[in-house]
């Protein structure tokens, strides 16, 4: 599968049809930005709700505090785009937690009427929008010492084939894993819960298959990996036989 990655800029988006079934958009927005979609980020924080506010007025460092901004206002421009709402009339909810099942699980639009999900890393986000649970990520290239950090929490499998390459190939390697099981726990629910060895991804340019779900590397600029994990569609039921046939 082969994903086009849409730019938000300081413009109102021409975000098209909803997305249904399995057909997705991703868009990328550069989290300096000044205006997002035709809204200041200084002016921000009425468009959001309680608990966004809430995670913003907690970031100590004004920068971090501006890129979580410019961040949430592009999702709810692009959520209300899809939906023909005003950022603010954007409802947003936490799904029950698969883990424990607690109310802290996927973010999610009030009603299910669309599927999305956010990530952002250094001056970049990603957003994702389907109409079955999806999840996206993009990351910053680790450093060498950051990937010898986590090489043993991964898949035994990708351990040795990141432990096979060539020191300096490591980083871009690491960040291809991370993002696809960065990507996939977001869209089950579970995050870091669980650890990072389920499920493997691979090392590799090509994602490995994980069953029931579609991964893809996603277009991403220098210095970051992104990828997109998908549901992919239930199998058909088989055709039911009528009476007397073989």
């Amino acid at each position: 599968m082969t994903t086009y990655v849409n730019r938000l800029g300081s413009g109102g988006p021409r975000t098209g049809a909803l997305p249904t079934g399995t057909g997705v958009a991703v868009w990328a927005l550069d989290t300096t930005s000044q205006v997002v979609g035709g809204h200041p980020v200084a002016e921000a924080l009425p468009m959001l709700d309680a608990a966004e506010r809430d995670r913003a007025e907690r970031l100590m460092r004004e920068g971090d505090r501006r890129r979580y901004l410019a961040s949430h206002v592009g999702l709810r421009v692009l959520i209300g785009g899809y939906l023909g709402l005003a950022p603010a009339e954007v409802a947003l909810v936490r799904e029950t937690c698969p883990c424990c099942g607690g109310p802290h699980g996927r973010p999610a639009v009030a009603g299910g009427a669309l599927q999305f999900s956010l990530s952002h890393s250094g001056d970049v986000a990603y957003f994702a929008f389907a109409g079955v649970p999806v999840g996206v990520d993009v990351e910053g290239i680790p450093s060498a010492a950051a990937v010898a950090d986590v090489l043993h929490t991964l898949h035994p499998a990708e351990t040795a084939e990141l432990t096979a390459l060539p020191e300096a190939d490591r980083p871009a390697a690491m960040g291809r894993v991370w993002s696809r099981k960065e990507a996939y726990l977001k869209a089950t629910g579970t995050g870091l819960a669980l650890g990072l060895a389920e499920p493997y991804v691979a090392t590799v340019p090509t994602p490995a298959a994980v069953p029931g779900w579609t991964l893809t590397d996603l277009p991403a600029p220098p210095g970051y990996a992104a990828a997109l994990a998908l549901r992919a569609p239930a199998p058909a039921a088989p055709a039911a036989r009528e009476p007397g046939s073989v």
